[in-house]
Formats: C-alpha cells, sequence, structure tokens
C-alpha cells in the first residue's frame, strides 16, 4: 500500500512553505510518527511525520522548494515493505548481551560513508533525533558532550541549542576523554593568505528569515513610527524579587523573573490607554478589550514573537510558566501557528544580549512594543544625595497615526511607576 506524504494545515492565513530538509532518503525506513521532513513557513518551522511504517518510495518536493497546503511531497511504501525493515535491528542487537566484546562488532556494519565511524564512536548510544543531527552537523559539535533529555535519552534540537549557548556541550553533561588525542590530529586551516573561496559565503534566506524582513520593513513603510524613551530604578523591584524568590519558586515549580513584573505592569498601563492596545483596520480603530502579549524570543532561525493569551487573567506564576513554556517550543522549534498569532501588545528584551538602549520596530498590526534593556548599575540623585541604583532605560514605539505623543508618553510614565513601587501592581493601583 502506498501512503501519499502531503502538506498538512498551517494555520490562518498561511497558505505556502518551503521543503526545508529531508530526515530520510528514498529507500529508508521509517517509523509511524516519525519526523521524515522539515517544513518552513512565514512563521514557524515544522516536522512533518509519517502516518504509516515502511520505506520511503519516493521523494517528489525537493529541498528548496515551495509547496502549497495540500501540495505531495513524497510517498511510502507501507506494509511488508516497512514490516521487513522493522526487525532487522532488534536482530543485530539479540547477540549483544552474549559477550561485551561483540557490542563494538556490528558498530562498523551500520555506517555507508567513511567518516561516519568517527561520529559512531562518539554518539555513543544516545539516538539524536533528525532536526538535532542536522544543528550539530551545521556546528561541527561533539555528539559526546551533548546531554539528551527526550524519551530514553534522545538527543532533541532543544539541547543542542543548550549546548551551543554552553560553548558546544550541555552543562551537566563531562567532557569525553577519549577523543582529544582525536581532536589534536585534525587538520587546521593552512596558514597564509585567505583564498577567495571562503572570503564570502552566499546562503539563500530562509522563509523566515525573508518573512521577518518583509514584516519588519513594512511595519516602518506603514505606520507613522515613534519612540519615546524612559528609565526606571528597579532598586524595590529587585528586593522584592530577592526576598520571596526561593518561597515563590518552591510553592510554584518555576522562577520568579522580571518578565511577570513587566507584562503586569504594561496590562495595567494598557487598561488605562486602550489606544496603545488597538490596530488600525481600513478606515476604523479596533480597540482590543483582551491583553494577547507577545515576548520577542531570538532563536537560531531568527526572532519570532509568541503570544501568552489573556495574560491579564494570568497570576504571577502563571505568566512566569507560560512565557518559559514558550521560550522552550521556540528554542526547540515547535512553536504552533496558534501559538504565533493575535497579540495586541509586544514586549522586547534585549538586555538578555547587553542592549544598553535600542529603538524597537512595530509588530504590525500591532500599534506599540515595549523594548526593555540592560540593567546598569549609574549614579542617581535621590533625596538631593548621589546614589548607586540599578537603572534600566525603557523604550516604546509605537504608530502615531493612532497613538499620540500624551498618551504614549503617560503609558511609558505608569509602566516605570508600577515597577519602582511593585506593590502597587500587587494592589492594583
Amino acid at each position: 500500500m502506498t501512503v501519499e506524504i502531503r502538506v498538512p494545515v498551517l494555520g490562518e492565513s498561511v497558505t505556502e512553505a518551503t521543503v526545508g530538509q529531508w530526515f530520510k532518503q528514498v529507500g529508508d525506513a521509517v517509523a509511524k510518527d516519525e519526523p521524515i521532513l522539515e517544513l518552513e513557513t512565514d512563521k514557524v518551522t515544522l516536522e512533518v511525520n509519517a502516518t504509516e511504517a515502511g520505506r520511503l518510495e519516493e521523494i517528489i518536493a525537493a529541498e528548496g522548494e515551495d509547496v502549497e497546503v495540500g501540495a505531495l511531497l513524497g510517498q511510502i511504501a507501507a506494509g511488508a515493505a516497512g514490516a521487513t525493515s522493522a526487525p532487522a535491528p532488534k536482530a543485530a542487537e539479540a547477540p549483544a548481551p552474549a559477550a561485551a566484546p561483540a557490542a563494538a562488532a556490528p558498530a562498523p556494519a551500520a555506517p555507508a560513508a567513511a567518516p561516519a565511524p568517527a561520529v559512531a564512536a562518539s554518539t555513543g548510544p544516545a539516538e539524536v533525533l533528525p532536526a538535532a543531527q542536522k544543528l550539530i552537523d551545521e556546528n561541527n559539535l561533539d555528539v559526546a558532550r551533548i546531554r539528551g533529555t527526550g524519551k530514553d535519552g534522545r538527543i532533541t534540537k532543544g539541547d543542542v541549542l543548550e549546548a551551543l549557548e554552553n560553548g558546544g556541550a550541555s552543562p551537566a553533561a563531562p567532557a569525553p576523554v577519549a577523543a582529544a588525542p582525536a581532536a589534536a590530529a585534525a587538520p587546521t586551516a593552512p596558514a597564509g593568505p585567505r583564498s577567495e573561496a571562503v572570503r564570502e559565503e552566499r546562503v539563500k534566506m530562509t522563509r523566515l528569515r525573508k518573512s521577518i524582513a518583509a514584516r519588519l520593513k513594512d511595519a516602518q513603510n506603514t505606520a507613522a513610527m515613534l519612540t519615546t524613551y524612559n528609565e526606571v530604578d528597579l532598586t524595590n523591584l529587585m528586593a522584592l524579587r530577592a526576598e520571596y524568590k526561593d518561597l515563590f519558586q518552591k510553592k510554584h515549580g518555576v522562577k520568579l523573573g522580571f518578565m511577570s513584573f513587566f507584562t503586569k505592569a504594561c496590562i495595567a498601563a494598557l487598561q488605562e490607554l486602550p489606544a496603545v492596545n488597538a490596530e488600525i483596520e481600513g478606515d476604523y480603530i479596533v480597540y482590543k478589550n483582551y491583553y494577547h502579549m507577545g515576548v520577542a524570543v531570538g532563536t537560531p532561525n531568527g526572532l519570532v514573537v509568541p503570544v501568552l493569551r489573556d495574560a491579564d487573567q494570568m497570576s504571577f506564576a502563571e505568566v512566569e510558566k507560560g512565557i518559559a513554556d514558550l521560550g522552550r517550543k521556540a528554542r526547540d522549534g515547535k512553536l504552533s501557528m496558534a501559538d504565533m498569532q493575535g497579540g495586541t501588545f509586544t514586549i522586547s528584551n534585549g538586555g538578555v544580549y547587553g542592549s544598553l538602549m535600542s529603538s524597537p520596530i512595530l509588530n504590525a498590526p500591532q500599534s506599540g512594543v515595549l523594548g526593555m534593556h540592560k540593567i546598569q548599575e549609574r549614579p542617581m540623585v535621590v533625596d538631593g544625595e548621589i546614589k548607586i541604583r540599578p537603572m534600566m532605560y525603557l523604550a516604546l514605539s509605537y504608530d502615531h497615526r493612532i497613538i499620540d505623543g500624551k498618551e504614549a508618553v503617560t503609558f511609558l510614565v505608569r509602566v516605570k511607576d508600577a515597577l519602582e513601587d511593585p506593590q502597587r501592581l500587587l494592589l492594583d493601583l
């Protein structure tokens, strides 16, 4: 029986995708629900799983090809063809318990290419998921230094991203001792003048990157964008957080960060100044009486803005858990289209990268975006005395077509007041 692989429904207003990578080649065995290829859309990257076990019979849409929803991507020969391939690994594993040295014998038989044994030797028993293997290959990482957190110790895309953030290894993963001689023997780039072949590299933009570029430029071309700035003294907020963070984490199972305070402060200001939570639709201004907060997250594939829905109805703990979950899904490439749609206001935290001040660009069709920045100790005059205070610059970019300067400045002052006296948030003042 032949099973068709087709482009799934991608979400509201998304009708096209690009084939990013095939994880399987023609003739390869596939298991049911196993990822077989990756699709890139304007907003997210998603994996397409096999609906039946079998063998990949045909690849119709090549990597880099644009495809529409419902388009045929390939075909799987299900049934007998797949059934014969599934037991093969189990047969090879059966003799393993008989003697310890026998486990090394089957290893060279699995790879087809010459360099593969070196990878197999460093990989060990952990299974690497296709999306994770792609990142490992692109960054020349040692799999033995990456700890798998997936089911049965599988190495996921999120594990590789975490390793990249920690210099190529998971925080708790020991560096392999046996791999050192091999690394020392690896050839290095020849000394001397740089060849023309390596001076430049031409890489096609991904669909997500093209979409980011188009949307940001469209926001600049369409909105009458203006930015206003202020600064906030975080002394009281940091003291409150330091006092209760351990108790908060013990009770709620999540860390008490700054984002929940900023989210709640923005919601309070949005409720007072509804124009900042509105958008222009033709000749109408649409005021939103709900608060879906977009949280900008940087990923290896580009900036994405998942949405925390009805954040005004959430507690501080629910906000922290929601943001942590969205950030984890973004790093693992698991965001759905629903996670990305419907935001009414966005918060962007450039401070995590060390930014002291910047002017964020609107996330159209939204009319406002708040930019957070690095916390830096600076001398400030307090009650006639110079004191060192933890200060942060805030930036509000807004659409001047529907938000006047008075409203924008008032919004930023309300956020500043709430953060400098965080008890106001708790007392709804």
